[in-house]
């Protein structure tokens, strides 16, 4: 089909108001769930790394992230006859991941460790440890061992 004219009748000017396109935000809920779920994987991956770090050292971990009535004990390994109940702290730094474990959260490890060890045979009569694993933001990991205790 052939052309016959060509139409040069002014056309209106889009108003950048007409095209705009309104800037897409995630709602805060959105935010606040990815910022939960990136939590989770870096928390998990640190958790990873310290459980590799006890069995290179001879102490096999029987649970990880162990949920009683009391919190969470993220590991629990075997250290022969006994156990080593271990909070893993990730964060920047080493000191920043260490300024992470509160009071609190000790006494929330407490209560969990009192329920574990009250199915386990020897029960309260198990000897137990309590270490922090800290991990910083590139991935080393130190050991405190024997880090809280009974007061």
């Amino acid at each position: 089909m052939d052309q016959l004219a060509f139409d040069f009748t002014p056309i209106p000017a889009v108003t950048a108001a007409a095209v705009a396109v309104p800037a897409v935000r995630p709602a805060a809920t959105d935010r606040r769930r990815l910022r939960g779920a990136m939590a989770y994987q870096a928390g998990a991956s640190a958790e990873m790394r310290v459980s590799i770090v006890y069995e290179r050292r001879g102490f096999p971990v029987v649970q990880h992230r162990w949920r009683g009535k009391g919190g969470e004990i993220d590991l629990i390994a075997q250290d022969g006859d006994g156990l080593v109940f271990i909070e893993v702290k990730q964060s920047k730094t080493f000191d920043r991941a260490a300024a992470r474990l509160t009071a609190a959260q000790m006494r929330r490890i407490y209560a969990s460790a009192e329920e574990y060890l009250g199915r386990m045979p020897r029960g309260s009569l198990t000897e137990v440890r309590f270490d922090v694993a800290l991990v910083n933001g590139q991935g080393e990991t130190r050991i405190i061992e024997n880090a809280f205790g009974l007061d």
